[in-house]
C-alpha cells in the first residue's frame, strides 16, 4: 500500500504549513532556508533580537523560551504543525505535554529533546540503558561531590556543564589544584545554571567523529529508515568546534560500529530528522561522546560536500519526503570569528577569499560580535581532505572583522 502524499500549503494563506523554530542561531538559519524552498511558513523565535535565522523567516519572537508560560502564549499564538527546538536552554516540560495533547509534532520527538538538553540525561541513556561503551564519567551538583568526583576518575579529566553548547564551561582538569577553578568555570558556562556537571575520563583516541544520522520516512511504505552521510572529522578548540572535513579517514570495522551505535541511540530517542552523533575513534575502537537531535555545527562543512546538506536533509525529513546523504566532493570548513567585542561590525575582504573557484562563504548576520563568537564559515572542496582544510582555512583568513 502506497504512503500518504505530503501536503504542504502556501505560506501567508490559510493553507499554511507552518513550523516553529525555538532557536535561530546560523544553523536554524539554513534550515529556515531550506524549509521555505519546499513552501513551508517559517516562524523563528530566539531570545535577542534579529538572530540570524529570524532574518529569513516569515515572522519573529522575541522571548525566554526556557519560560514556560512564555512559550506557551507563544506556541497557542502560531499554531505550528512541527516544533523545532535548536537550542537546549528551553522550558522542554511544555514540549512534551504539546505532543501528549497533539498539539503540534516537536521535532525530532518530545523524548528525544528533553533527554539530549542535558549531558546527564543522554549520557544515562546510552550507557545505563542502551549499553553503549563511553568514557568513564560521574555527576556533581556541590564543590564537594565534584572534587570527590574528580579524584574518582582521576587526571586528567574533562568537566561540562551538563546544559552549555559550543564549549561553554568547559575544561580539561590535569590535576586536583584546576579543580576549584574548573567549577567556577563550569558555574559560568551552563545555559541555564543548574550546578550540575560531568566529569568524563580522558579517553585516548585517535580523533573524533560526527556521524550525521538521519531517521526519514521511506516514500512508498511510511517506515522510518535510518541513512548515514559519511563520517565528518573536526578539530575543537576549548570545546568549541574551529574546522572540520569530510570524509574522515577510518577503518571499516570502526565505521560499522559507528553507524551501529548510531543507529541504537537514534532509534531509542525516536522521531524523524537529522541527529548529530559525536563518537571518539581509536583503530577499530569506538565510543559514544554526545548527540544531538538536530543538526550540528561540524555538519556545515556539508553545505560544500553532499547533493543536500545536513540543513535539506533535516528539512526534507521532518516533512516526511525521502533523503539523498550521497557526497559528491571532498571538503572542509573553517569558523571565522568575530575577533571583538562590538555592535554593527563590518566584514572586508571578501573578494580575495571567493577568488578560488571551489570556495564558499556563509557570513551569519549575528548583530553583536564577541571574541570568540562564531560569526561566519568558509568552505572548500578539493581532491583530498587535507588539501580541502588549508584551502578553507586560507579563505576564513581573507575575511577582516571591523568594528564601525
Amino acid at each position: 500500500m502506497m504512503y500518504m502524499s505530503v501536503i504542504i500549503g502556501t505560506p501567508l494563506q490559510s493553507s499554511a504549513f507552518k513550523v516553529l523554530l525555538l532557536g535561530s542561531g546560523e544553523l536554524g538559519k539554513e534550515v529556515v532556508i531550506s524549509l521555505q524552498r519546499l513552501g513551508v511558513e517559517v516562524h523563528a523565535a530566539d531570545r535577542y533580537d534579529r538572530a540570524p535565522a529570524m532574518q529569513v523567516a516569515h515572522f519573529s519572537y522575541t522571548l525566554n523560551m526556557a519560560n514556560a508560560e512564555e512559550l506557551k502564549q507563544l506556541i497557542q499564538q502560531v499554531k505550528p504543525h512541527l516544533i523545532i527546538p535548536e537550542i537546549e536552554a528551553i522550558a522542554t516540560e511544555v514540549l512534551v505535554e504539546v505532543e501528549q495533547q497533539n498539539i503540534a509534532t516537536v521535532i525530532p520527538s518530545a523524548k528525544a529533546v528533553n533527554l539530549t538538553m542535558n549531558r546527564e540525561g543522554i549520557r544515562r541513556l546510552a550507557a545505563e540503558e542502551l549499553g553503549l561503551p563511553t568514557s568513564a564519567y560521574r555527576f556533581a551538583d556541590s564543590l564537594d561531590s565534584f572534587r570527590a568526583a574528580c579524584d574518582d576518575i582521576g587526571y586528567p579529566n574533562f568537566v561540562k556543564p551538563v546544559m552549555s553548547s559550543s564549549g561553554k564551561g568547559q575544561s580539561r582538569v590535569k590535576n586536583f589544584d584546576e579543580v576549584d577553578a574548573a567549577w567556577e568555570y563550569a558555574q559560568t558556562g551552563g545555559r541555564v545554571n543548574q550546578g550540575t556537571v560531568i566529569v568524563e575520563a580522558q579517553i585516548d583516541f585517535d580523533f573524533e567523529i560526527t556521524l550525521l544520522t538521519v531517521r526519514a520516512k521511506n516514500a512508498e511504505t511510511g517506515e522510518i529508515e535510518t541513512q548515514y552521510c559519511d563520517p565528518i572529522g573536526h578539530r575543537q578548540d576549548a570545546g568549541d568546534y574551529v574546522e572540520s572535513w569530510q570524509p574522515q579517514a577510518m577503518t571499516a570495522v570502526a565505521l560499522e560500529e559507528s553507524k551501529r551505535i548510531a543507529h541504537k541511540v537514534t532509534t531509542a530517542l525516536g522521531g524523524c530528522g537529522i541527529f548529530g552523533v559525536e563518537l571518539f575513534i581509536k583503530g577499530d575502537k569506538v565510543w559514544f561522546s554526545e548527540v544531538s537531535p538536530r543538526p550540528h555545527d561540524t555538519g556545515l562543512v556539508t553545505l560544500a560536500s553532499q547533493f543536500q546538506s545536513e540543513f535539506e536533509l533535516h528539512a526534507r525529513a521532518i516533512l516526511g519526503l525521502p533523503v539523498n546523504t550521497t557526497r559528491h566532493s571532498m571538503a572542509a570548513s573553517a569558523v571565522i570569528y568575530a575577533g571583538v567585542d562590538d555592535l554593527n561590525l563590518s566584514f572586508s575582504g571578501l573578494n580575495l577569499a571567493l577568488v578560488h573557484p571551489d570556495t564558499d562563504l556563509r557570513l551569519f548576520g549575528k548583530p553583536e560580535g564577541f571574541k570568540r563568537r562564531r560569526m561566519g564559515v568558509a568552505t572548500a572542496r578539493a581532491e583530498t581532505t587535507d588539501q580541502a582544510r588549508e584551502l578553507a582555512q586560507q579563505t576564513a583568513a581573507q575575511i577582516s572583522i571591523h568594528q564601525n
